[in-house]
């Protein structure tokens, strides 16, 4: 069960715990960009993991979040309700969703980076295969113009 002061108490789904991860990734540089919330909204709207999900509820999941940052214990808290609502097979999936929302805004700043690695490790997300889905996040994510 998930409390926030915006929202109430409402039980956090496996939809809810990918959109949370996807927010935490965009925000831990402190700085959500454009960018990184239309990515957000895009994978929701696109995906079939989000099918019948309601996109209304991403901004009750940000604001659960952001509360969380909040608090002293906010992210030990943040992965306990991801890894309770979140099956097993799709800690993979999370993690190529926070990789591919930060990777969005084309900047990758070390606290960003950091952050990702703490999903990785808190998913037990093998560091060939987190590798190889940052990698596929920063090929879909290239810009045009110099190196």
């Amino acid at each position: 069960m998930v409390k926030s002061i915006h929202s109430g108490s409402f039980l956090m789904t496996a939809q809810d715990a990918l959109v949370a991860i996807m927010v935490a990734g965009g925000a831990s540089d402190e700085d959500i960009s454009n960018r990184e919330l239309v990515s957000i909204s895009r994978i929701v709207d696109h995906l079939p993991i989000f099918k019948d999900y309601d996109p209304g509820k991403i901004k009750t999941i940000a604001e659960t979040v952001f509360d969380l940052f909040e608090e002293e214990d906010g992210l030990d808290a943040l992965f306990g309700l991801v890894k309770e609502a979140l099956p097993e097979k799709l800690y993979e999936t999370a993690y190529a969703l926070a990789c591919d929302v930060a990777a969005s805004d084309g900047r990758l700043p070390e606290v960003q980076l950091r952050f990702l690695e703490e999903i990785r490790h808190e998913l037990n997300i093998d560091r060939l295969h987190g590798a190889a889905i940052e990698r596929g996040a920063r090929a879909r994510h290239m810009m045009l113009g110099p190196a």
